[in-house]
């Protein structure tokens, strides 16, 4: 695999809030998506993911907390916990999250 241009790739994909995976270490994975500043609805996973932001900012609520990720923070949601995306959300966003079976 070649090194990858985060921010390029996001603007790159043809729809807002489409994930594209770029590379997997076992079973983990390493998304990329741009975020628009639509609101998504609420979901839960079996397992915790990783939201890094790489340019912008993440309005999330999560487990029924507002949070705030701006650009080069991280914030990791735990196994099970619902969380949403709030409006106003925008930028690039990877995803780091284990999968259950490998892809």
């Amino acid at each position: 695999m070649n090194v990858v241009d985060i921010q390029c790739t996001a603007v790159e994909l043809p729809d807002a809030w489409s994930s594209l995976l770029l590379g997997q270490v076992g079973h983990t994975g390493v998304k990329v998506l741009r975020m628009d500043g639509r609101p998504m609805e609420p979901e839960s996973h079996d397992t915790a993911e990783a939201l890094l932001v790489v340019d912008g900012a993440l309005q999330l609520v999560a487990g029924g907390i507002e949070v705030e990720v701006r650009a080069g923070e991280l914030y990791v949601v735990e196994a099970g916990v619902e969380h949403a995306v709030r409006p106003g959300s925008q930028g690039t966003l990877v995803i780091i999250e284990h999968f259950a079976y490998a892809a």
